[in-house]
């Protein structure tokens, strides 16, 4: 069944929803946040979900501030909608706005809620090596994603799955989730949220920097769960070097020790274990093989990493 739909969204991981969104239902209004300054020349730009929308033709809003935007409110009572669809789009939904839809909003959530609830559950969920995560579709409520559940779906977690490919299977599983809620609003009850809630905070540039301490197998979850920002990062002689490719390794050592320069690898101990780094970037320089930054650094075995 076709619905009457306003969309709600921001970065490119929306645009495939309001994409597959078109295919079946009538887009009425999408919502997006303001142009911002991007690019060397700082030019106003759309965002990928305004400049989808506008590329379909789609009508475009992009409030400042929902809250203190007098019109978006009398917009979407004129619209006379279903249902409002939010993925990703980056302002709290006010009060005010919640009970417009017939339907309410429904929310893509890349996470089993109360599970992760917050800015970044995919990346969390990585970090703390989680062995499966899912896909809720929620009613929004007045709180932070502790609205009741239209549905959730279980899935495991790849052992080398990064955060970029894992937000984007969760969202085409969603996607799927959603359809099937749209076609059967009129029968489909929700249900409260069960379980002990956890948070899924936007990530700072700190969280990307390896803890050598830490086992290796939790620096490499750690190391898929920042990506692509900030990435993975430690210090040698008081200077930053992004890690761009490591991995987990057998072995032993004080944790940041660096126990061997190799061909193609730098192997330093972890908690436990150790991890390779494959390629790094030092501070102004581009991307390299970590062993050919190792030899022009002159690092040694012996030396400690931070």
């Amino acid at each position: 069944m076709s619905r009457r739909l306003a969309f709600f969204g921001s970065p490119a991981w929306a645009v495939p929803v309001l994409e597959a969104l078109t295919r079946d239902h009538e887009i009425a209004l999408v919502v997006t946040q303001p142009d911002r300054p991007r690019g060397r020349g700082l030019k106003l730009a759309p965002s990928a979900v305004g400049a989808a929308a506008a590329e379909m033709g789609l009508p475009v809003a992009k409030p400042r501030r929902l809250r203190r935007d007098p019109e978006i409110a009398d917009r979407l009572r004129n619209l006379r909608l279903d249902a409002a669809v939010v993925a990703a789009y980056g302002q709290i939904i006010p009060p005010s706005l919640l009970e417009i839809p017939r339907y309410g909003f429904l929310n893509i959530h890349p996470s089993l809620l109360p599970r992760y609830r917050g800015a970044a559950p995919v990346n969390w969920a990585l970090i703390n090596d989680e062995p499966e995560t899912g896909v809720s579709i929620m009613r929004l409520d007045e709180g932070m994603d502790t609205g009741p559940l239209f549905a959730q779906e279980r899935t495991p977690i790849g052992p080398h799955e990064t955060a970029p490919e894992l937000a984007d299977r969760l969202r085409d599983l969603g996607v799927e989730m959603l359809q099937n809620v749209l076609a059967h609003l009129e029968d489909w009850e929700t249900r409260p949220q069960q379980g002990e809630p956890s948070y899924a905070p936007l990530l700072g540039k700190e969280d990307g920097r390896i803890r050598w301490a830490d086992p290796a197998r939790a620096v490499y979850a750690r190391h898929r769960g920042v990506q692509p920002w900030p990435g993975s990062w430690f210090t040698y002689g008081n200077r930053r070097v992004k890690a761009l490719k490591l991995r987990p390794a057998g072995g032993a050592g004080a944790p940041g020790e660096v126990l061997e320069v190799g061909p193609r690898t730098v192997r330093v101990a972890a908690g436990e274990g150790t991890v390779e780094l494959v390629t790094v970037q030092p501070e102004g320089k581009r991307p390299m093989p970590a062993a050919d930054w190792a030899r022009g650094r002159g690092l040694r075995p012996g030396e400690r990493l931070a």
